[in-house]
């Protein structure tokens, strides 16, 4: 088999095996099974969590011992493991534990992936430059075909959303023992230091205040990164709440509206060479904050009759707001660090963003949404007001009912009934993000290098 296509098929089953739940877990959690904003918020922060030293790690004993091919089958195959025993778990803290688990077990096969892909087109004499995007962006598509098939088959808030995952990471896992041999390089000095070894020397650029400024704001723009991930299809789904929305395509289907943001992200990349020619790094940086604000914004204003433009507007958005900051800070690193310290650089802003910037956004979020953000009502009429439902109640008595709420003769709840306030979520997003990138544009000076002019034009050609 022609070798891009074999790792075109890694690249594709990499992001479906995420896919597959990441944009519908919230669904399981707050429709399912019923548990608090707080904890789930701990649950997207376990990518954060195993982010902060897997791949690190897993990258060492690569380098070192066990061929990456070899790696990355047994890291799919025990997160496949994993996928199978969710469904089983019954306690929200459990299901953080075991959610940490998959995670230590999936965040490092992201960048092994890479690590084989460029691997084994070195060793074919391919050019990396050239062959790797078109086959990296097939990964994007599995993970748009995953979000398709876990809600065309009815399984967005249920168990079977982990069992397609978990089919897929064991396919994936036996599919990887066929690759390419990618043998350990044994890079890693036998006389290297701790710092060294683990990739923490990098941590040294603080002492830089550009640098340190920047990854301060990768960090807090990190903590936005996940946000509409986390929440985005469950605000769709749960317009189905709302009589006059319940039928609708957009609540049917909400995964393949949110789908059409990573359509967004694989377009906007091949933007980017326009961009950065055109406006320069600092620019390009500021106009994807900008993209957030308005993705964060869009959103507390869309529905899905009136207002459904925004809802599509807001997923159009995503691909500028998500490819514009990784790619541009990722080629300010690039030319703002020395050839010793440049890995262990984009380590660094990897971390910040998808590490302690993950963490960050997915803790305070579900903790504000929990506290501020989530209405609690007593009685059927209190609820029929909010979700404007005077004239026919049937689908809310029935919305009620699937709680587990008994009601009196007089309308009263046994147990408070809670919703969740999406506008005004939506809109602490937004000013959160608009702060964001004032902050940026005011406290961030910069002017471009000889260095990032060779990095822009080599990109747009």
């Amino acid at each position: 088999m022609n070798i891009k296509l074999r790792l075109t098929i890694m690249s594709f089953m990499q992001f479906f095996v995420w896919g597959a739940w990441l944009i519908t877990i919230a669904n399981y959690w707050f429709g399912t099974k019923q548990w608090d904003g707080t904890q789930f918020g701990a649950i997207f922060a376990t990518m954060g969590f195993a982010s902060l030293f897997m791949p690190t790690l897993t990258g060492i004993i690569a380098d070192k011992w066990i061929n990456a091919e070899k790696l990355y089958a047994i890291l799919h195959i025990l997160y496949a493991a994993v996928l199978f025993y969710i469904p089983q778990v019954e306690s929200p803290n459990s299901f953080f534990w075991t959610m940490l688990l998959a995670m230590c077990f999936y965040m490092p096969t992201i960048s092994l992936s890479n690590s084989i892909s460029y691997t084994t087109l070195k060793s074919s004499d391919l050019d990396v430059v050239k062959d790797f995007p078109p086959i990296r962006v097939w990964g994007t598509i599995g993970f748009i075909v995953a979000m398709w098939v876990t809600n065309l088959t009815g399984s967005k808030a249920s168990a079977y959303q982990f069992y397609i995952a978990g089919a897929g990471a064991l396919a994936l896992g036996i599919y990887a023992f066929s690759l390419p041999q990618c043998k350990p390089s044994k890079l890693i000095s036998e006389k290297a230091t701790f710092m060294e070894t683990f990739g923490l020397s990098a941590f040294k650029l603080f002492a830089n205040y550009k640098m340190a400024l920047f990854f301060i704001f990768s960090m807090f723009l990190g903590g936005a990164l996940q946000l509409t991930n986390a929440y985005g299809d469950v605000f769709l789904d749960e317009f189905k709440h709302f009589p006059k929305y319940a039928d609708s395509f957009v609540v049917k289907y909400s995964t393949i509206i949110m789908s059409i943001s990573q359509v967004s992200e694989t377009l906007f990349i091949l933007a980017i060479p326009f961009f950065l020619k055109r406006f320069g790094i600092k620019k390009v940086m500021i106009i994807a904050m900008l993209a957030w604000v308005f993705r964060f914004g869009l959103f507390a204003y869309g529905d899905p009759s009136g207002n459904l433009w925004m809802i599509v507007l807001s997923c159009i958005v995503y691909g500028m707001a998500f490819d514009f900051f990784n790619i541009s800070g990722s080629l300010f690193v690039e030319t703002s660090t020395t050839p010793k310290t440049r890995s262990s650089a984009q380590g660094l802003f990897m971390m910040m963003t998808n590490g302690f910037g993950a963490v960050f956004g997915s803790l305070i979020s579900g903790w504000m949404i929990d506290k501020y953000f989530t209405k609690s009502f007593t009685n059927v009429n209190e609820v029929a007001s909010y979700v404007d439902s005077s004239t026919d109640n049937t689908h809310l008595l029935s919305f009620i009912k699937s709680q587990g709420i008994t009601m009196s003769a007089n309308g009263s709840f046994d147990n408070a009934l809670f919703m969740k306030d999406w506008q005004h979520i939506w809109l602490s997003f937004t000013i959160y993000a608009l702060i964001i990138t004032v902050l940026f544009a005011v406290m961030f000076k910069h002017k471009h290098t000889r260095a990032e002019e060779e990095a822009i034009n080599k990109i747009s050609h």
